[in-house]
């Protein structure tokens, strides 16, 4: 007890603007091996505060030695040992704690995963029982955690189903953090969640935000990010009314950041998205990283040496937005190859956000635009279809025959939460942001305070 208390009060004291100095750093470490020998002794309030001090002290600094790395190590097979016995507050606090580590660059071990699939059923089992604080928090945390695995399990799925309707239900107590914690939480899990359940809670939500008279840089980029989302997939699905309500708060929220210029690549790609959306003028030129992946390379090789005298760029910025995988100019049209970065989840079905803003900018600029899901081209055959259609698409008449894609190959969605999406096929594909838009890179951390745990007895 006495270990699990010194963490939390040096991490609560460092949150609350204590430096992290080198002496305090030398306590931790020298503490941290303690957590590795009294490993058994912990009991789920020790266990819980524990990750969530570890954690809070990395993200204000403190290095992940190999001393730390052992600590979180030592306690995983105890947090699944114990999960039923967590309470509602310390399920928060724990999986809150293990977002932010993998946030702060922590291996996601096959045991790191099993806790995380362990907790997610008891978060769902103890919905009714959250705090406003501990749903935003467990809701920023799933997105986090949905974001940085490629296998993507039901238990995501159901614990984020289960949690919505107490955010609609609960609108009214969330603090502005909350709120602009849970607008780009629920925009970064894309079409994990149905269309007009997102839109309705985003419209609950935001409305709050125009209520508040301070908010701070980052909150309003948040904000804004995620009400583009909204209002990009809105835009995508031919049968869905515009919403000039939510593009009236993008607007005030754009108005907001003033001049803001931030160094920072994500923030200053979202203010260039909203500006393009809205049509204003924007105030930075925004600076991007570019990489050219394995598949993108290979199709693009495929299509010029199919087509010898067709234009194609690379990794080209348009209008300030994100570069565009491939851009044929001569036809207006976009190619942009989906890796699984893109999905959140193993299937190549379920965008995030961050693409569907991407594709909805796009077209909203003009051009016209192919999704290829990188699964697509792992044979000639497919890949000779996706060529063949661009071809068609381009007023190029295709030589040879053509090859059918089978269901699998050909996705075409009749699920009514996944209408806004298609892909190339017999009709006109559709449709990201930025962590937090995605983009190949990840999103730069954002502060969100966590569910604060109490002092253990």
């Amino acid at each position: 007890q006495g270990i699990a208390n010194l963490l939390w009060a040096m991490a609560k004291l460092v949150d609350n603007g204590l430096e992290l100095t080198a002496r305090l750093n030398e306590v931790v470490t020298a503490l941290l091996p303690r957590v590795n020998a009294k490993k058994e002794q912990f009991i789920p309030q020790h266990i819980a505060n524990l990750l969530w001090a570890i954690a809070k002290l990395v993200d204000n600094g403190l290095e992940q030695t190999p001393e730390l790395n052992g600590a979180v190590a030592a306690l995983l097979p105890h947090m699944n040992a114990q999960k039923a016995n967590f309470n509602p507050q310390e399920i928060a606090n724990l999986l809150w704690a293990m977002a932010k580590l993998v946030d702060n660059g922590q291996e996601r071990t096959p045991e790191f995963n099993d806790v995380v699939a362990a907790l997610l059923p008891h978060a769902n089992a103890q919905k009714a029982h959250f705090t406003p604080q501990e749903i935003a928090n467990l809701l920023w945390a799933i997105a986090k955690l949905v974001d940085s695995k490629k296998d993507q399990t039901p238990e995501f799925n159901e614990a984020v189903a289960a949690l919505l309707p107490h955010v609609k239900a609960l609108k009214d107590q969330f603090n502005p953090q909350g709120i602009t914690n849970l607008l780009w939480a629920m925009a970064k899990l894309g079409e994990l969640i149905e269309l007009n359940e997102f839109t309705s809670t985003c419209e609950s939500l935001v409305f709050r935000i125009r209520e508040t008279p301070r908010l701070s840089q980052q909150a309003i980029l948040m904000a804004l990010w995620g009400v583009m989302v909204c209002c990009a997939r809105l835009s995508l699905v031919a049968t869905a009314n515009k919403n000039n309500a939510l593009e009236k708060h993008m607007d005030d929220l754009f108005t907001r950041l003033g001049n803001t210029s931030p160094d920072n690549e994500d923030d200053q790609s979202i203010i260039a998205m909203a500006a393009s959306w809205l049509g204003r003028r924007c105030p930075i030129i925004p600076h991007y990283q570019t990489s050219i992946s394995k598949p993108q390379s290979n199709f693009r090789d495929q299509l010029q040496s199919s087509i010898p005298s067709l234009k194609i760029e690379e990794e080209k910025s348009l209008n300030s937005l994100p570069p565009v995988d491939l851009l044929l100019p001569d036809h207006n049209m976009v190619i942009e190859i989906q890796g699984p970065s893109h999905y959140t989840s193993a299937d190549f079905k379920t965008r995030k956000g961050s693409t569907l803003l991407k594709i909805a900018l796009l077209k909203k600029s003009g051009f016209e635009v192919i999704e290829i899901p990188a699964t697509m081209l792992r044979n000639q055959d497919s890949m000779k279809l996706y060529i063949d259609r661009i071809k068609t698409r381009a007023g190029i008449p295709p030589q040879g025959h053509s090859v059918s894609l089978n269901r699998d190959e050909a996705y075409v969605t009749t699920d009514k939460r996944r209408q806004e999406h298609s892909y190339l096929t017999a009709k006109e594909p559709a449709e990201e942001q930025t962590s937090k838009p995605k983009r190949r890179k990840r999103k730069k951390r954002t502060r969100k305070k966590p569910v604060i745990p109490s002092l253990p007895s």
